[in-house]
């Protein structure tokens, strides 16, 4: 039956309902008389009656391929409040899963127990896991600015740092804490490790001050719980570092991913806490209360993983807390991550590995591991983003070779006595200690030398066609030009411009599946890539300039002026980015944009007030010739840009090269002998 609740869908929303683009909802509605009226919104954002959508839908036959899971997110979406929407999605896995549960959730509107209801006869229809895990996740989605959760893989790579440094034992029970749960990622990662393992029973145990946060975790892992029959969960909400309602716990496993750069986490009222037994934490180090908290949960023999930004390990204010650590061979590791693992995306986290001696024994150290894979990565926003799977065999690698007292570290890991990180900084940044990871052979030098010559040959290459070039002389005068504007006004282009996005939609990151990149000048400044992005249905709504393969995309300030064919992902285009998608049967899109980035060009359409001033995009100028002419300017442009490439990535190289020839020669790791 459809949904009789006056819910509001946008023309993005109704897509996704349908399972097509908005370019078909669009079309829809232009051709057919009893497409729904608009409720709400304007005429470039509507909002229509989503009982209505789904009536018309059915009766059109255009959800055969959907399931009934996307009708029913608008309606939790509409609910408004965050942690209403949370609370009604808790409460509906709750009942899910049967007469164990409560039969309506406290505080709940009417309309949001009327959704819990659908949802629940839902999830007897589709699954009852599969359906909660979907809710969960768009509403995670949807809230991706106010909730940080620790991503699926980095998870499951912290719960595989914790079982490579203490193994589950099989058949032995085994309970693990996570003091500031979330939604319960890192405790779902680890049941599924210790069940693949073969461990024992497991207790899984959470907190999270987070009403509607600590409510999703417990319905999240009690359906973990029900899928293993050795396996229990325990999540409540409270603050795990004020008023613990795990404090009799004593954990063999904690994974944590603590909130950072908190200044109210309790300094006046926790001065005298016995947990701070390395010291008590400065007031701007809420992290090491963090790391002191869960030390202080880990049985003997236990073992801790601590999701950190990288400034916990050289803040003058922590230096003493660090110290007493590693006298006390406490801390076994930290890791370096690249870039994009976590938010924020923008930052190299760390990992921190800390134990607490089994039995009455003093801690016997080791040494302490330092890893840096922080440049193993492309930066957050460009092409590729983090390949987990490198990492997590890197990771594995370096902490198993380091526990079994081996001697051979992988390359970008090395182990340190603690008496040289007890200076005066007591400085843990892995960077700060370790040799790079691309050195000696371990670079695949010969691979790099390769890639040098590929890149010589390619510019010797471009170099001899841009040679062929002749100067037409100076009595064959200038060529005729026009300008875009006028091209425009031919017909032979469309011009667009980008714009600012409001406030709050944009994400640090790579994108998720349902994102869009998003380049600014600022990223073309820094020559980054895109560096952020927005969801999809924020891009439909707000009607965002997306520049598509072959479009010319010109950059309309003076600091940062060029032009180019697009040739990646769909991308939306910010303030000061102006799309041009040419005619084809008018213009080559190539000859455009190599007329368009000729510097004097932008001079001449700049106002030079300044190195921010705008380029009127108008006033560009375009040789003027027909189409058969523009194809030889095309294919020089073509190999100017190839050129220039080439050139880039030579100059990459050749840095990248010197560098690590001289870290090689200098630790002793590249010989001379022939």
């Amino acid at each position: 039956m459809p949904s009789t609740r006056a819910v509001p869908v946008t023309l993005a929303e109704i897509a996704r309902i349908a399972g097509v683009g908005r370019a078909a909802v669009s079309n829809w509605r232009r051709r057919h008389d009893s497409f729904p009226e608009r409720i709400g919104g304007t005429d470039a954002s509507p909002l229509f009656s989503l009982a209505q959508v789904e009536q018309w839908l059915r009766e059109n036959d255009k959800l055969k391929d959907v399931g009934d899971r996307e009708l029913l997110w608008p309606g939790f979406e509409a609910l408004g409040s965050r942690d209403e929407t949370g609370l009604a999605i808790a409460e509906a896995g709750r009942r899910m899963r049967g007469n164990r549960a409560r039969a309506s959730g406290p505080g709940l509107s009417e309309e949001a127990r009327e959704l819990v209801g659908e949802a629940v006869a839902l999830g007897r229809r589709e699954g009852a896991r599969e359906t909660f895990e979907f809710l969960l996740q768009r509403w995670l989605d949807a809230h991706v600015r106010q909730v940080s959760a620790s991503p699926r893989p980095l998870a499951t790579l912290m719960t595989e740092v914790a079982f490579t440094a203490r193994p589950p034992r099989s058949g032995a029970p085994l309970t693990v804490l996570d003091p500031a749960c979330g939604a319960g990622h890192l405790l779902d990662a680890a049941a599924h490790a210790a069940t693949e393992a073969g461990a024992g029973p497991v207790a899984l145990l959470g907190c999270d001050n987070d009403p509607a946060l600590a409510a999703l975790a417990a319905a999240r892992l009690a359906f973990v719980a029900d899928e293993a029959d050795e396996v229990t969960a325990d999540v409540r909400e409270g603050d795990s570092l004020r008023a613990d309602p795990h404090a009799r716990v004593a954990a063999d496993v904690v994974l944590c991913n603590p909130p950072f750069n908190e200044r109210d986490w309790g300094y006046e009222e926790l001065s005298t806490d016995p947990r701070w037994v390395h010291g008590l934490p400065p007031r701007t180090e809420s992290e090491l209360a963090w790391v002191q908290h869960v030390l202080a949960r880990l049985r003997p023999g236990g073992t801790a993983v601590l999701l950190l930004p990288p400034a916990v390990a050289s803040r003058k204010a922590g230096r003493r807390i660090r110290g007493a650590l590693l006298r006390a061979g406490l801390l076994r590791a930290v890791i370096a991550l690249p870039p994009g693992c976590a938010q924020p995306h923008s930052v190299s986290l760390h990992l921190w590995l800390l134990s607490t001696p089994a039995g009455a024994e003093p801690a016997r150290s080791p040494g302490v591991l330092l890893a840096d894979a922080s440049d193993s990565q492309p930066a957050a926003g460009r092409e590729g983003g983090v390949d987990w799977e490198a990492l997590g065999d890197f990771v594995r690698s370096a902490i198993g070779a380091f526990e079994r007292g081996e001697d051979d570290l992988p390359d970008g890991a090395r182990r340190m006595a603690v008496i040289d990180l007890l200076d005066e900084e007591v400085d843990l940044t892995p960077g700060r200690h370790v040799t790079p990871a691309a050195v000696g052979e371990d670079l695949h030098l010969e691979d790099a030398w390769r890639e040098f010559a590929e890149a010589v040959g390619g510019l010797r290459t471009t170099g001899t066609a841009l040679a062929a070039l002749e100067p037409t002389g100076a009595d064959a005068g200038r060529r005729p030009t026009t300008t875009v504007g006028e091209l425009a006004r031919a017909g032979a282009l469309t011009l667009r411009g980008g714009q600012q996005p409001p406030e709050g939609t944009v994400v640090n990151g790579e994108p998720a599946d349902d994102g869009v990149p998003l380049l600014t000048v600022a990223d073309l400044v820094q020559d980054s890539g895109p560096t952020g992005w927005l969801h999809r249905t924020d891009v439909a709504e707000r009607r965002m300039l997306v520049a598509e393969p072959g479009d010319v995309v010109v950059a309309g300030v003076i600091r940062a002026f060029t032009a180019w064919v697009h040739q990646g992902p769909p991308t939306v285009l910010g303030a000061q980015l102006y799309s041009l998608r040419v005619d084809p049967e008018k213009m080559d899109a190539w000859f455009l944009a190599g007329c368009l980035r000729a510097p004097s060009n932008g001079r001449q359409a700049g106002t030079h007030a300044s190195s921010a001033s705008r380029v009127d995009v108008r006033r560009l100028q375009v040789l003027q010739l027909p189409l058969a002419e523009q194809l030889p300017y095309s294919e020089a442009f073509r190999q100017l840009t190839a050129f220039e490439e080439f050139r880039a990535r030579l100059d990459d190289l050749s840095s990248r090269l010197v560098r690590d020839l001289s870290d090689g020669l200098a630790t002793g790791r590249l010989s001379t002998k022939r």
